[in-house]
């Protein structure tokens, strides 16, 4: 496809998205996808192929703030990081469009409300066939539309678990989730959470909005496509041309309209690499792109009874936001606890190498796995800078304080519950899968690089669509919302760009 009318950048939840909404307009649009489709293999339900070998993580490093090198969990195939993740596709809860005082301090607010957002979040869920349930969690928005699917099924040692949280008061909700249950075992008897998607399973970018963008014979799909810089037009006013490097060769593409959505890491090295006046690279008159990088505050809970076996297969059905909103005692948000999908004894090697498999396997055995999720609030100086070609991840955590009292409280509601061992350990950053906040939008051209459409102040026919546009990680999955906006863009961008 020569010069196209549009070229996205990327096809995770963002890219594929966006190019969904964009279907049947009658544009052309060439997305570039630097990875290749995922394939199947042994390899894809072999837990110490994936969590111990790290089969699938990528080959490239990143760097600390001080220079030291670590492999990042950022994952380059067709569908992006959603082939690996949980499947989570929770909306973010009316208060979080509203800046929010926290333990570790305020979280902003989005340049409009979740009124305004909430026909999206539908449409959205609509997209990625959502499974779920209404009337359960009393932090749930409005609703315009229901879900589209009633909720997973919880296995019977996650019922009694809900039962168990339900008798302290609490309220245990199902995860909404787009995940087909009975097409996921078809494939084998494994959870879904951190596990590649080669089928059916789990509606990721690929298998669903990326699947319906590309039955429009307009839109094309260039696999092994690496995007390295854009360039400016003379006057800087636009983007005159994507260059990227295929099959070793450099290529160029001048679309008139460029949506970037290669993720909020990604995405900012991109910028930050291309060549500007100012030496800032592109989107960058606030000085904002790469800054305020958020990742959120998170750990794994293990709540372990040796009498009791966990037969759970998946696991991955419930929720907790009794503390979401507030400490439960009057004081400021905490957090969102949900289940992991199941763990074994080779997903616990992969963290404590020294244990012995046996000892290992015993505590899984009889372990409900849970995820403790905190907001980490936006801070300028927390940010992916670029040194040549090296992506260098200066994150500072910020509202650990808000972790530190999650864990506390539901050590004690899992002592309450029975289970007489609890243990904890955080996520650090080899794991940015919940990554947001590097390029974000705002409705003040000084502080943020995107307007509320997610258009560049800078450069008029330029889109910044994935994690990056978030002005707050807020404590739940980014990836409805990622999707919801994508759909709101591009309904935008055929109002004014392609309506002539």
């Amino acid at each position: 496809m020569t010069n196209p009318d549009i070229v996205i950048i990327g096809s995770g939840i963002g890219g594929a998205t966006i190019a969904s909404g964009l279907a049947g307009s009658g544009a052309s649009i060439l997305m570039l996808e630097r990875g290749e489709p995922l394939p199947a293999t042994p390899h894809t339900r072999d837990t110490r192929a994936i969590f111990v070998d790290g089969h699938y993580r990528p080959k490239e490093m990143w760097l600390e703030a001080g220079g030291a090198p670590f492999n990042p969990g950022n994952y380059y195939y067709v569908g992006g990081n959603s082939k690996f993740y949980g499947a989570v596709l929770i909306r973010y809860r009316g208060q979080d469009f509203s800046e929010m005082e926290h333990y570790g301090g305020i979280s902003p607010a989005w340049p409009f409300s979740y009124e305004e957002f909430e026909p999206w979040y539908s449409r959205a869920e609509q997209l990625f066939r959502v499974r779920g349930a209404l009337g359960e969690d009393p932090t749930e928005p409005f609703h315009s539309m229901p879900y589209p699917f009633g909720p997973v099924p919880d296995e019977p040692p996650i019922a009694r678990a809900r039962a168990e949280l339900k008798s302290l008061g609490l309220h245990p909700a199902s995860l909404p989730l787009g995940v087909d249950i009975e097409a996921w075992l078809k494939d084998g008897s494994t959870p879904w959470d951190a596990f590649p998607n080669t089928g059916a399973g789990k509606v990721d970018a690929q298998t669903g909005p990326l699947a319906s963008a590309l039955a429009d014979q307009n839109i094309k799909l260039e696999t092994g496509a690496h995007v390295e810089h854009l360039e400016a037009s003379p006057d800087a006013r636009t983007i005159a041309a994507v260059h990227y490097r295929q099959n070793g060769t450099l290529k160029k593409v001048a679309p008139k309209l460029v949506i970037l959505s290669a993720g909020a890491v990604n995405s900012a090295a991109i910028l930050l690499r291309s060549p500007s006046a100012s030496g800032k690279g592109l989107a960058n008159r606030s000085d904002q792109v790469g800054r305020n990088f958020m990742n959120h505050n998170s750990s794994a809970m293990l709540a372990i009874d040796p009498r009791r076996r966990n037969k759970s297969v998946y696991q991955k059905t419930l929720m907790l936001n009794d503390y979401y909103l507030s400490d439960g005692k009057g004081g400021k948000p905490l957090g969102n606890v949900q289940l992991l999908g199941k763990i074994d004894g080779n997903i616990l090697k992969a963290n404590v190498r020294r244990a012995p498999k046996f000892a290992l396997d015993f505590m899984a055995g009889h372990a409900v796995d849970w995820y403790l999720m905190c907001e980490d609030l936006p801070d300028p100086e927390s940010r992916i800078v670029v040194d040549g070609k090296d992506i260098v991840m200066q994150w500072r955590r910020s509202n650990m304080q808000s972790l530190d009292r999650l864990t506390k409280v539901m050590r004690e509601n899992f002592r309450a519950c029975g289970y007489p061992i609890v243990l904890s350990r955080p996520f650090d950053k080899r794991t940015p899968s919940h990554q947001c906040g590097t390029v974000k939008m705002g409705s003040d051209p000084a502080t943020s690089p995107l307007d509320p459409f997610c258009r560049s102040f800078d450069h008029s026919n330029l889109f910044v669509v994935d994690a990056g546009f978030l002005p707050n990680s807020a404590a739940v999955n980014p990836a409805l919302s990622i999707a919801a906006q994508a759909l709101r863009v591009a309904d935008h961008i055929r109002k004014t760009e392609l309506a002539t």
